[in-house]
Formats: structure tokens, sequence, C-alpha cells
């Protein structure tokens, strides 16, 4: 497996499905995808679409990167988050996972280091003003909201 991207979609919608590809997938790329009705968007000129129905190709998993990435982010959200977690986030969490996983096999620690630099600086600040402590009455512990 290669790299991955992850995002939230707002919705199930062919047009959110839209959006993340021309966004994320350069054209000419061939897409995998099940064969899920949403999918039919992707346009046949921009993309190759390798369409499998999952319920007709019996033991054969070929989305089996897809489900390895899904098992374990469901993974990380049950363990380290203990299945609780403020939807606001949730994209940073995929973010972080993101780039773990897409640096996994990387022999360099000081690129890893670079990079996570350089995310910080192109990051939104945030200022001490902007950050709103509250108490958390079950956990007695302090909630950034």
């Amino acid at each position: 497996m290669g790299r991955i991207r992850l995002h939230v979609a707002l919705d199930c919608s062919a047009y959110s499905l839209e959006t993340f590809i021309l966004d994320n997938i350069e054209p000419g790329a061939t897409i995998a995808t099940d064969a899920w009705q949403a999918y039919n968007i992707i346009d046949k000129e921009r993309y190759g679409r390798d369409a499998t129905n999952q319920s007709q190709s019996g033991n054969r998993d070929s989305l089996y990167g897809v489900h390895l990435v899904t098992t374990l982010i469901k993974r990380l959200i049950r363990g380290t988050f203990h299945g609780r977690f403020e939807p606001k986030y949730l994209q940073n969490y995929l973010d972080e996972y993101v780039f773990r996983f897409n640096r996994r096999k990387s022999a360099n620690i000081g690129k890893k280091f670079m990079r996570i630099v350089q995310q910080v600086i192109r990051s939104r600040q945030i200022t001490w003003r902007t950050i709103q402590w509250d108490m958390d009455p079950i956990s007695e512990s302090f909630i950034v909201t």
C-alpha cells in the first residue's frame, strides 16, 4: 500500500465524492471503488474506474487496503479515545493518522521532524485568547473548546 488521504465527508452524495476526487486524485489515475451508484459521477474521460461488487466477488477482497485503513482508524478511536471524541476534531485526528501512516516506512527521522515543523508553520495560528477552558464534571479534567 502506498500513501493515503482522508477527509471527513458531510454526506455520502455524489457531489461530496466528486469534490474529494477532483481535489486529491490526478487525472489519468484509476480509481478502485465498490459498485455503489454514487461513484457513477466519476468522469470517465479523466479517470479510470475499477468497480468491484463486493457481494459478488466471493472471498477476494479487492478493496483490502481501504478496509484495513478503516479498521485501523476504528481501533484508534476505540482504543486511544475510548470511543469518545469531539466530532469537530475528527479531521484533525484523521490528519494525524494520515501523517503517521504515510511515513510509517520512512527511514530518515530527520525528514519526519522537518515535515512536522513545516506543517506547524503552515497551520492556523491559535492564540491563548481563542482557547476557552471548561471543566468536564465527569472526568474532572479540562476540555479545550
